[in-house]
């Protein structure tokens, strides 16, 4: 069964708003290799809009610096799965996931060669009360918001994790990576 990878950018003080980091080339390349080690996606409906109306190629292009397009090409491009049970149906490459979350993303995984990429905050919570969540990866952005979104607010049980990685982009934000212990 393939792993299914959980990568969130944060700040120092955990929160998880994508307006609370700056994006950087450094940033895009490390999430492109990211996506290059799944062979699908697996979104939330909030997400997967976000996700959608940000990189999604339009007929009224969107402008934006070079730097960026690799990784438009590459979300572009990927295979995603939808959970939502308010959606009726999606497109872009995308199939909706409804009905038992826990078998479905179980079906997904077994079906994958490579692994499942999935990022946000709700969808997250649900998997890691599931223990279906193989990776974590938290880039820790050098800022401290003071409010915003937390992750895994309202988490039943602890879930312990081991460190297996952890570096430095440019814009000094740390990767850390980690593996559940049990």
């Amino acid at each position: 069964m393939a792993p299914l990878r959980y990568s969130i950018n944060i700040t120092v003080d955990g929160c998880c708003d994508h307006l609370a980091v700056s994006p950087d080339e450094d940033l895009h390349r490390h999430h492109i290799g990211n996506l290059a080690r799944a062979d699908a996606l697996l979104f939330g409906r909030v997400l997967y809009e976000m996700m959608e109306e940000a990189w999604r190629p339009s007929a009224s292009e969107v402008s934006r610096p070079d730097w960026m397009e690799p990784f438009a090409r590459t979300i572009d491009a990927a295979k995603k799965y939808v959970v939502s049970s308010t959606l009726e149906q999606v497109d872009w490459n995308a199939e909706l996931v409804q009905g038992d979350l826990g078998k479905a993303v179980e079906q997904i995984k077994r079906e994958s060669r490579t692994g499942v990429f999935v990022s946000g905050v709700q969808l997250p919570l649900a998997l890691a009360e599931l223990g279906l969540i193989d990776e974590y990866e938290f880039v820790v952005h050098p800022r401290i918001a003071g409010r915003g979104p937390r992750l895994f607010e309202g988490l039943s049980r602890h879930v312990d994790l081991k460190l297996v990685n952890r570096f430095e982009l440019a814009s000094g934000a740390s990767v850390m990576q980690y593996a559940p212990t049990s």
